[in-house]
C-alpha cells in the first residue's frame, strides 16, 4: 500500500512551503509519527512527521525546492514486502527527483496517480475514488493541515460546501479546531467538490485525505451529480482516528475518573516528555498522549517499544495505559494505594514512614460531582475542555509563586486622556492601557532576559526572540492567547496596532496557527474586569505570566521639598507568576520592578505616540 505525502497547508495564506532538510532517503524504514523532512514557510519553519510506517521508496523534491501546498513530495511504502523489493534500487527514484522538483510545471504528473494510490487504501471504497479521473480531469487532494509541530489531528467543525458544488482557490472549504485554534481551510485550486471523506465532528489525523477537488473541466461535471459517495466513504477515515486522543481525555478529566482509575499513582516522575531521551526518541503523538494520560518519563522508559529501535508507538503507550488502569502495569517507582490496613499497624518504628509520605498522592484523581434536578448540567465546549486540560497540565508541570508589586501611572493616565481622541482619528482604533503594559513588560525583561525562558528535561531555554502573548476574553466566555513576534521591536503605538489586529481577528475567528504560537512571555489584564490583582496560571511552556490588576486613585506618601505628604495618584498593582523550576524570587522580584520602574517614568515627554 503506498501512502502519498503531501506539502502541508500552514496557515490560511499559505500556499507553498520549501524543503529544508530531508530527515530520510529512499529505502530507509520509517516509523509513523517519526520526523520525514523539515520545511519552512512565510509564517513558520516545522518538521513534518510520517503519516504512516513504512519504507520511505521515493522523494519527488529536492532540499530548497518549494512546492506548492497539496502537491506530493515523498511516498511511504506501508506493504513490507513491497517496500523490500523497491529499498535495493534507490538511484533511478534520486535520478528522478530532480526531473520532478526542477520546476513546477510536472506537478500533474505527481499529482495524477493520487486517485490510485494514496486514497485508495485509506478510504476502501475503490469504484468511488476511481470516479474522478475516468473522464480526464485533474483531481486534487486535499488533506488535514498540521497546524503546528505538536498537532497530530484536527476534527472537522463545519463543511461549508458539499459535492458537486464548484468552488474558487482560496474559498474557505471548511472550519476545523486543533488543540490549539479553530479556523478556516481554504482550497487549494479552483474546481468542483468532486468528494468528501470524512464527516462533521470527525477527528482525523493530519495528512489524511479529506476531500478531492476535481480541477478538469469534464471530471467536474463527472462529480456534480454523484454527491451520494460522501455518506458511505464518510465513516471509513474517522474509525480508526477518533480514539487517537478523543477517548483518554474522557477517563482522565471526566466525572467517572475515581472509578476508573484503581491503579497505583506514580510518584515523583519527570512530567515533561523530552522529544529525545538518551538514545530513545519519542513522537510527537506519544508525547501528547503521556502528557494527557500523565504518563511520566520514567514509566515512558520502562515501556519496551516496538517501534524502530526499540521506541515507544501510540500503540504501546494505549497499551500500557490500558493495564495502568487495570491496575496489571508494573509502574517503577510508584506508590502503594493506603489501605486503612497499612496504617494502624505501627509495629515496626520505621515501617509506617512510606505509608505517611504515599497518602496525600489521590489528590490527583477528582471526586466526581454531586448535583440534582435543581442543578443545571452544561456539557464544556471544545475550547472549555482544552482551557481546562492546559490549566490542569500546567499546574501538574510548574511550581507557581506569585510576586506582587505596585506602581504610579499617573503619568500614562494624563498621556491617554489628552491624546486618546487625536489617536483614535489616526489609528482608526482606541488607544487603551494594554500597549503601555506590554511596554512595560518587554522592558522589565530585556533587562532580566533569564525570565524570558522555557524548560526541556534538564536545561533551560533562553528564547532569543521575545514573543509577547496576551490573553483575550472571547465573547463566548472562552479565553485565547494570540501572540505578537518580536514585540521588542515595536513602540507603544506599534504594540497598540498588534494588540488591536489579534484580538479583533481572535473575536471574529480568523487568527491563524502561527498567531496563537510561539509566545515566549504572557500578560493578561484582569483590571478590566474591576480585579485588584490576581495570581493567573502560567501558560506553559512558558515559564512567566503577568497580570495587570485594576488602575485606581488612592492616597499616597510622597516626599515633596523634603517633607512627606498625602497625594491621589493612580496606582496600579502588578503581579507576576513564575515557575519555581527556573526562575528564582530574586529574579522574579527585580524583573517587576523593572516593569513597576518602566511604567513610572512613561509620560507626555517620554512616550512618542
Amino acid at each position: 500500500m503506498k501512502i502519498e505525502v503531501v506539502m502541508p497547508k500552514m496557515g490560511e495564506s499559505i500556499q507553498e512551503g520549501k524543503i529544508l532538510k530531508w530527515l530520510k532517503k529512499p529505502g530507509d524504514k520509517i516509523e509513523r509519527d517519526e520526523i520525514l523532512l523539515e520545511i519552512s514557510t512565510d509564517k513558520v519553519d516545522t518538521e513534518v512527521p510520517a503519516p504512516n510506517a513504512g519504507i520511505v521508496t521515493e522523494l519527488l523534491a529536492q532540499e530548497n525546492d518549494t512546492i506548492e501546498v497539496g502537491k506530493v513530495i515523498a511516498v511511504i511504502e506501508t506493504e513490507v514486502g513491497a517496500a523490500v523489493v523497491a529499498a535495493p534500487t534507490p538511484a533511478p527514484v534520486v535520478a528522478a527527483a530532480p526531473v520532478v522538483a526542477a520546476a513546477p510545471a510536472p506537478a500533474p504528473v505527481v499529482v495524477s496517480p493520487a486517485p490510485v494510490t494514496a486514497p485508495a487504501p485509506v478510504t476502501a471504497p475503490a469504484p468511488v475514488v476511481t470516479t474522478a479521473p475516468v473522464s480526464g480531469g485533474t483531481s486534487i487532494d486535499v488533506v488535514m493541515p498540521k497546524m503546528g509541530e505538536s498537532i497530530q489531528e484536527g476534527k472537522i467543525l463545519k463543511w461549508l460546501k458539499k459535492p458537486g458544488d464548484k468552488i474558487e482557490r482560496d474559498e474557505i472549504l471548511l472550519e476545523i479546531s486543533t488543540d490549539k485554534v479553530d479556523t478556516e481551510v481554504p482550497s487549494p485550486n479552483a474546481g468542483i467538490v468532486a468528494e468528501l471523506f470524512a464527516a462533521e465532528n470527525d477527528v482525523i489525523e493530519v495528512g489524511k485525505v479529506i476531500a478531492r477537488i476535481a480541477t478538469g473541466a469534464s471530471a467536474a461535471v463527472a462529480q456534480a451529480p454523484v454527491p451520494t459517495p460522501a455518506p458511505a466513504t464518510m465513516p471509513t477515515p474517522a474509525a480508526p482516528t477518533a480514539p487517537a486522543v478523543a477517548a483518554p481525555p474522557a477517563q482522565v478529566y471526566s466525572n467517572g475518573a475515581a472509578a476508573s482509575v484503581p491503579a497505583p499513582v506514580f510518584v515523583g516522575g519527570t512530567a515533561e516528555i523530552p522529544r529525545s531521551n538518551g538514545k530513545r526518541f519519542y513522537s510527537p503523538l506519544v508525547r501528547t498522549i503521556a502528557e494527557t494520560e500523565k504518563v511520566m518519563l520514567e514509566e515512558l522508559e520502562a515501556i519496551s517499544g516496538s517501534g524502530l529501535e526499540g521506541r515507544v508507538t501510540k500503540n504501546d503507550l494505549l497499551g500500557y495505559i490500558d493495564l495502568r488502569k487495570s491496575g496489571k502495569a508494573p509502574v517503577p517507582v510508584a506508590a502503594p494505594a493506603p489501605t486503612p490496613a497499612t496504617i494502624p499497624t505501627p509495629a515496626p518504628a520505621s515501617a509506617p514512614a512510606p505509608t505517611a509520605v504515599s497518602a496525600p498522592t489521590p489528590i490527583v484523581v477528582s471526586s466526581p460531582a454531586v448535583y440534582g434536578d435543581n442543578d443545571e448540567v452544561i456539557p464544556m465546549d471544545r475550547m472549555r475542555q482544552l482551557i481546562s486540560d492546559h490549566m490542569v497540565r500546567s499546574k501538574l508541570t510548574s511550581p507557581h509563586v506569585t510576586s506582587v508589586a505596585e506602581a504610579d501611572v499617573t503619568g500614562i493616565v494624563k498621556l491617554r486622556e489628552k491624546v486618546k481622541a487625536a489617536f483614535e482619528k489616526r489609528e482608526g482604533f482606541k488607544l487603551t492601557y494594554t500597549p503601555f503594559f506590554a511596554k512595560a513588560a518587554l522592558d522589565g525583561i530585556k533587562a532580566f532576559p533569564m525570565v524570558n525562558v522555557s524548560v526541556d528535561g534538564k536545561n533551560i531555554i533562553r528564547h532569543k526572540r521575545l514573543n509577547l502573548s496576551f490573553a483575550t476574553a472571547l465573547d463566548d466566555g472562552n479565553l485565547i492567547v494570540p501572540v505578537i513576534k518580536n514585540a521588542d521591536a515595536l513602540n507603544v503605538t506599534g504594540l497598540g496596532r498588534a494588540v488591536f489586529d489579534l484580538s479583533t481577528r481572535a473575536r471574529t475567528k480568523k487568527l491563524a496557527p502561527d498567531d496563537v504560537q510561539g509566545g515566549t512571555f504572557t500578560i493578561t489584564n484582569v483590571g478590566s474586569f474591576g480585579s485588584l490583582f490576581g495570581t493567573p496560571v502560567i501558560n506553559q511552556p512558558q515559564t512567566a505570566i503577568m497580570g495587570i490588576g485594576a488602575i485606581q486613585k488612592r492616597p499616597v506618601v510622597r516626599e515633596i521639598d523634603g517633607q512627606d505628604v498625602i497625594v491621589i495618584r493612580q496606582m496600579v498593582y502588578l503581579s507576576l507568576t513564575y515557575d519555581h523550576r527556573v526562575i528564582d524570587g530574586s529574579l522574579a522580584t527585580q524583573c517587576l520592578a523593572a516593569i513597576c520602574k518602566s511604567l513610572e517614568k512613561m509620560n507626555e515627554q517620554t512616550v512618542d505616540l
